[in-house]
């Protein structure tokens, strides 16, 4: 199956670990659910241990999925801590490093470098969809789960957009 076609050129493996650690700061099971299909479909390589496999694998395509579902709804619920707190801060950080240093990895490139991107795009993800939804829900009478569909929409397309992109191998 081909990729989806994405509105933006082919990108270097330093702008597909940050934008993808991005996403993850705004919706942090986005990019791994996507990555996992694109796993599975041979169309990303996640690495060659046990873990990576596993990632590939029909199992861990659903248990991504199912994870990134149980994201987008839970995001909306009034007892969802922020994401700025040090629990969800933190994983999201983590998530992002991870998503950044496969990147890198797929493209054969240093892994500790799309971590260090990762993560980083994970942080400003965070605080700036914080920021966004925060802006809209003052300027706007749109109930705070439509803002949060809202970003999940933001989040998934330029997941889509990014993992669509052909990976720049140069």
């Amino acid at each position: 199956m081909d990729r989806v076609p994405s509105p933006l050129p082919s990108l270097p493996p330093p702008a597909r670990a940050l934008l993808l650690g991005f996403v993850a700061g705004l919706r942090s099971q986005v990019p791994v659910a996507l990555l996992a299909v694109e796993a599975a479909q041979g169309r990303f390589d996640p690495g060659g241990g046990r873990l990576a496999r596993r990632f590939a694998s029909p199992e861990g395509v659903v248990g991504a999925v199912l994870a990134c579902a149980g994201e987008l709804v839970a995001d909306k619920l009034p007892a969802t801590p922020s994401r700025l707190t040090p629990g969800p801060f933190l994983q999201r950080l983590a998530t992002g490093g991870t998503v950044g240093a496969a990147v890198h990895y797929d493209a054969g490139r240093p892994r500790a470098l799309g971590a260090l991107l990762g993560a980083a795009g994970a942080g400003a993800g965070a605080f700036a969809g914080t920021r966004a939804r925060a802006l809209a829900a003052e300027r706007t009478a749109v109930p705070a789960p439509l803002l949060g569909a809202a970003e999940d929409l933001v989040a998934v397309a330029l997941a889509v957009a990014v993992v669509g992109a052909a990976p720049d191998r140069g």
